[in-house]
């Protein structure tokens, strides 16, 4: 068999270790009844898991950077009764999708989404939602291609709106480069709200973060902060929600400046989480994002919900 011209994983044991891993991990975790697919793209074949009422809007779930499909395990559930959801394994990281050419680029995931959307033969009515990474993915895309969107929903997008705290930066660099010890206090930090609910749930997810990272080499693009005139340019309807301990930039000061420049997006900020906030407040976050992509305009905060 000939070898890809790019190869994300370490090697090919690495690779077939961490996809035994995964499928187990799919089999106790994954909530719902699927359509498990690999929809070909020139990067490589993306894995995507398909639910809910062929006829229903659809809505595309891009994940956060070392996540995949799995991390909308506590939300699937509910999104898949609104809408046709797609949730995909990005190329370049972790997952079951092949990545045969290197993502070096913005511009390359950009490509990688048209592609995917095309194969699948997506209408343009998309409904596109991300967390961390995913969603200064789904940004991106909005002024890439708005015409083939209907809503966008930014879950705590990495970048995009505020500059990386510099306490986030460093965290992140040690947790990646150093001691499964620094590893772990980075995920009570990031994820303290979860922690502290359920400290049980802190062993497995190390031990996910842990063999992702130890299998896949990723060299994906860094995303960018937008301007206020990029973010006055913005046209699709947007929910932007973050959690009120947010430790990738402060929530309030992110839900400040979007109200000042890009007024048409929805911003809020849910009480009670940090950058998990689709784990600790899945119930809260899943009823406000179906309510925005029911009415797709700019909806009253709800009880629980507090805008800055």
């Amino acid at each position: 068999m000939s070898t890809p011209a790019y190869f994300p994983y370490r090697s090919a044991a690495a690779r077939d270790s961490y996809y035994a891993y995964y499928d187990s991990l799919a089999a106790n975790e994954w909530p719902v009844a699927s359509e498990e697919r690999m929809v070909p793209t020139s990067y490589g074949q993306t894995f995507v898991r398909i639910t809910g009422p062929a006829n229903a809007p659809p809505l595309v779930l891009l994940p956060g950077a070392c996540s995949t499909s799995l991390m909308w395990a506590p939300n699937i559930k509910t999104l898949s009764e609104a809408c046709r959801t797609f949730a995909v394994d990005q190329v370049g990281d972790a997952g079951r999708s092949t990545c045969t050419k290197p993502v070096r680029r913005l511009n390359d995931l950009l490509a990688w989404l048209d592609q995917f959307f095309d194969a699948l033969e997506l209408p343009n009515r998309i409904n596109l939602m991300g967390c961390s990474y995913g969603g200064s993915l789904a940004a991106e895309y909005a002024r890439h291609s708005p015409q083939r969107l209907s809503t966008i929903v930014l879950v705590a997008p990495g970048s995009t709106v505020l500059r990386l705290s510099a306490q986030f930066v460093i965290r992140l660099a040690l947790a990646a480069l150093a001691s499964r010890w620094c590893l772990r206090r980075f995920v009570r930090w990031i994820f303290a709200d979860t922690v502290r609910k359920d400290p049980a749930w802190l062993d497995p997810m190390l031990e996910q973060l842990g063999m992702s990272m130890r299998s896949v080499e990723r060299r994906l693009p860094f995303p960018r902060v937008w301007t206020d005139a990029q973010w006055e340019a913005l046209r699709v309807p947007a929910l932007f929600l973050v959690g009120e301990h947010e430790t990738v930039y402060p929530a309030d000061k992110a839900v400040r400046r979007l109200k000042r420049v890009a007024p048409q997006v929805t911003a809020e900020i849910i009480p009670g989480a940090g950058h998990d906030l689709t784990i600790v407040q899945a119930e809260m976050v899943n009823r406000r994002i179906v309510e925005f992509l029911t009415q797709k305009t700019a909806a009253p905060v709800t009880s629980g919900i507090r805008a800055a």
